[in-house]
């Protein structure tokens, strides 16, 4: 199986990305630069965090008008698996793949330490665990607040589509748990295809033991698993 991982100006965490999908067996995953047109021979599709373009304007709101985005459209629309993940995840949401918006954090700090994430719902592309397990992955970001209206709020959670909220040590969604303000304390959300995934927290950051936590693995398999089939 063939991971890209798409390359921006300002991206800083695709190395990391190539690093821990390349420790899965039976994985390659290879850098795409964001001139590219064309995503042929790959099976999924990373966007990796960082400062795409710096952050200038807004998070994502450069990044979205590169060529490799159109294309990473028509990659989705063919129900191929896309994962955004921080810079990645304001990108899908600023063209559109993903609904809602990520804004500055509730503290207006930037924050980088390790959360507890709940499973919401179970999906077996990305979240292949059952409700209610935690994970420790750790975030970074300035601006990982997540918003949407309340008519989309109720339509991500009628049809399932909350996949991760931040959580403390005992699975209470508190506010006290919500490291930014997002809404509802959602972490990681879904598409209505169910294959277009963007989170804030970093899974390719807990891939190693050394790292402090292994979960983000869990993530990485459930697409390898799905996609392999």
């Amino acid at each position: 199986m063939k991971f890209a991982v798409v390359r921006f100006p300002g991206s800083n965490c695709d190395q990391d990305c190539v690093l821990a999908l390349n420790t899965f067996e039976g994985v390659t995953a290879d850098f795409v630069w964001h001139k590219d047109s064309s995503l042929e021979g790959f099976d999924a599709v990373v966007v990796p965090g960082g400062f795409s373009y710096g952050d200038y304007l807004r998070c994502g709101a450069i990044a979205r008008f590169s060529p490799i985005m159109s294309a990473i459209k028509e990659f989705a629309d063919a129900g191929h698996p896309v994962i955004g993940i921080c810079n990645g995840f304001q990108i899908l949401c600023e063209s559109g793949l993903l609904p809602g918006a990520l804004v500055r954090n509730r503290d207006l700090h930037f924050i980088c330490e390790h959360v507890t994430l709940r499973v919401e719902n179970t999906n077996e592309r990305f979240a292949n665990a059952p409700v209610g397990t935690l994970l420790n992955i750790p975030v970074a970001h300035g601006e990982g607040c997540y918003f949407a209206d309340d008519d989309t709020l109720a339509q991500l959670n009628q049809e399932g589509r909350i996949l991760l909220r931040y959580s403390d040590a005992q699975g209470g969604t508190t506010e006290a748990a919500n490291p930014n303000g997002s809404r509802e304390n959602i972490a990681g959300i879904i598409n209505s295809a169910g294959n277009v995934f963007g989170l804030m927290p970093h899974p390719e950051r807990a891939c190693d033991s050394r790292l402090g936590s292994t979960d983000g693995r869990a993530i990485f398999q459930s697409i390898i698993e799905t996609t392999s089939r």
